[in-house]
């Protein structure tokens, strides 16, 4: 089985802000079952979007696992601050070509 991919799209109102919340919440992401990787880009044509990339071994891990975790409580009290509206979230697996 092929991890998933999950990107959560996200527009902010404190760029600075918003980097340094991901930065703290780094952690309870890398400690969650089933985390394999996290990044975070900026899109450079709307540089107040991100994209929030993080590799999962399962889809569940994500969404009944970590979102049911205390370290999921930990990152969106430390992230939603900046929100400027709900993100948008999608799983996807790769395709071997």
């Amino acid at each position: 089985m092929s991890p998933v991919m999950e990107v959560a799209e996200i527009t902010v109102n404190d760029p600075a802000g918003f980097e340094a919340a991901v930065a703290a919440a780094r952690p309870y992401f890398l400690a969650a079952e089933g985390c394999l990787d996290l990044a975070l880009h900026r899109i450079i044509e709307t540089p107040d979007t991100y994209r929030l990339l993080v590799k999962w071994r399962r889809i569940e891990d994500h969404t009944v696992t970590f979102r049911a975790s205390e370290g999921f409580q930990k990152w969106r009290a430390l992230a939603s601050p900046y929100f400027a509206g709900p993100p948008v979230v999608t799983h996807s697996t790769a395709i071997d070509l």
